[in-house]
């Protein structure tokens, strides 16, 4: 394995994208995705600046990853101000992460205009905030903003931010090309240059993708010299993005020789990719390098001759590698391999039962071409795969629903505004039992759910343990105006174990349904299923 680390910053750089907002759930699900991956270090946020950052913190303390640590951000000390009493810092290091990461200014014109602050006292900000990091015990990276832009406006102060970040004991000194306007060769070149002025240093490489030269930026500076990694997953970020790191990996990893991971790690990339899209509410984009559908697809003509015969003819890699799979065409068998192998991924055999297989293609094709997307809704796949078994058994099944709102109008003598009712009726059958149940809830879904909960919890009452953590809706083909499907992710827990389940309809009842009752069977079927 090389010595190269992936620092990921989607959960900080990634969500100040235009339009992408995560829950602090949506962070504590990426950030296991990450750990999956293998990636090193996992930025959560800026601790103190908001409450969803807070309570990630708080809530990432319980994760049980086995590769990755938690990285809190933060900028250096005010200036003028005592590190000790310095409100961002002191919420730094309250996040009680191992490792800390401090952003500080290394181009002159930021300092003196920005800042409106001395050079010197610039200085004073840095070593201060590292050594009072290092002082509390922590691992201390420093991200030395606009380093690109300042080294080439004034090298020398420039180097002279980062040789204090260095004495002052930051374990990684990160050169960050903010602006995102530099050429690979002057990154490549001022790297190697800060390399052979500062021998033994550790150097890494943090670029925004405004060019359209964040990976290459990336793979020239490890080229240079740099030896931690930072990105963000599909290249989200601030303007036009971060430096991908879904193709930083697999450039390094594959054509560098760079061997990060190990293989099974790099096969995730896919997953992982898909996964992200689905947290951020994005439709994944087909045409993303190595991981996106279309990135291996043939379309008919010499070419889709050529791969038939020779799939390296028209393929820079295997697609295999990353994860993803060629589409000369939509064939069964393609299709059965890939549930093959999430069934084995699962631990669930039906290698043997070629009918099962072909039968989950099936229905994985047509609920796809209707709006489903599994990719972050795991636990719903396990139930189409189990459900498609002989002798599987439903734990429940609907009879029928009915879902009222109504609107009241307040009396003029209540002095109270006009609200709104919603009252669901549910009936289920358990066993040979049908089971009636009415609830009143906060909206149609919420009425829903809790009808739902109350005529199981007689049947099984551990389900009262499972509790909604999340609850996404995204329009599916949006020309469609108000008869459009929508997509609706949920996300669960019981204290201990997390998943997601997913529902498609044109009727959003209908999908929030479809996804509470996967939510439900999944548990049951996994962890709770005694009556």
């Amino acid at each position: 394995m090389s010595t190269i680390e992936f620092y990921d910053t989607t959960l900080r750089d990634g969500s100040q994208a235009e339009g992408i907002s995560f829950t602090a759930e949506d962070k504590l699900r990426i950030a296991q995705k990450l750990d999956e991956l293998g990636i090193s270090y996992i930025e959560g946020g800026w601790p103190g600046s908001n409450p969803k950052d807070a309570e990630f913190f708080e809530q990432a303390k319980k994760l049980r990853l086995k590769h990755a640590k938690i990285a809190a951000f933060s900028m250096t000390r005010r200036a003028g101000t005592a590190v000790e009493k310095d409100s961002n810092i002191k919420a730094l290091m309250d996040a009680e992460t191992p490792i800390v990461t401090f952003v500080g200014k290394s181009w002159d014109l930021h300092v003196t205009r920005v800042l409106e602050t001395s050079l010197e006292e610039n200085l004073g900000m840095i070593a201060d905030s590292i050594s009072y990091a290092k002082s509390k015990g922590k691992t201390v990276f420093y991200d030395a903003e606009h380093f690109f832009d300042g080294y080439k406006a004034n090298p020398e102060y420039a180097m002279q931010t980062i040789r204090a970040a260095a004495q002052a004991g930051a374990d990684c000194i990160i050169l960050c090309e903010t602006n995102g306007g530099a050429l690979p060769d002057e990154v490549r070149d001022i790297v190697a240059a800060v390399a052979r002025e500062m021998p033994g240093a550790s150097l890494g490489i943090h670029a925004h993708n405004d060019g359209e030269l964040g990976v290459a930026n990336t793979l020239a500076a490890v080229m240079g010299g740099a030896t931690q990694v930072q990105g963000t997953i599909n290249g989200i970020g601030e303007r036009c993005g971060n430096a991908n790191l879904v193709s930083v990996i697999a450039n390094l990893h594959l054509k560098l020789g760079k061997r990060t991971l190990a293989d099974a790690q790099l096969r995730k990339l896919k997953e992982v990719s898909a996964y992200v899209s689905e947290r951020t509410n994005k439709a994944p984009n087909p045409y993303q390098p190595f991981v996106g559908d279309s990135a291996f697809s043939h379309k008919g003509g010499m070419h889709a001759a050529a791969v038939a015969k020779v799939e390296s003819s028209y393929q820079h890699i295997a697609p295999e590698l990353v994860g993803n799979s060629p589409r000369v065409t939509v064939s069964e068998l393609a299709g059965r391999s890939n549930v093959l192998a999430k069934a084995r991924e699962l631990g669930i055999e039906i290698s043997r039962d070629k009918d099962v297989a072909a039968t989950v293609v099936r229905q994985v094709k047509e609920m796809e071409s209707r709006g489903f997307v599994f990719e972050g809704a795991e636990a719903s796949f396990e139930l189409l795969l189990r459900r498609a078994l002989p002798g599987y058994v439903r734990p429940f099944e609907l009879v029928d629903f009915i879902v009222l709102v109504e609107k009241h109008r307040r009396a003029p003598s209540q002095n109270q505004e006009d609200g709104l009712l919603s009252e669901a009726t549910v009936k289920v059958r358990v066993g040979g039992e049908v089971l009636h149940m009415a609830a009143e809830g906060d909206g149609p879904v919420n009425a829903l759910d809790m009808g739902l909960r109350q005529a199981l919890v007689k049947s099984y009452p551990a389900l009262s343990q499972v509790k909604l953590t999340d609850y996404k809706v995204r329009i599916v083909n949006s020309t469609d105006g108000t008869e459009a499907a929508v997509r609706v992710l949920i996300d669960s827990t019981d204290g201990e174990h997390r998943w997601s389940t997913v529902g498609c309809s044109s009727n959003i009842i209908d999908a929030s349904w479809m996804a509470l009752a996967d939510s439900l069977e999944y548990w049951l079927l996994k962890y709770g299923g005694q009556r």
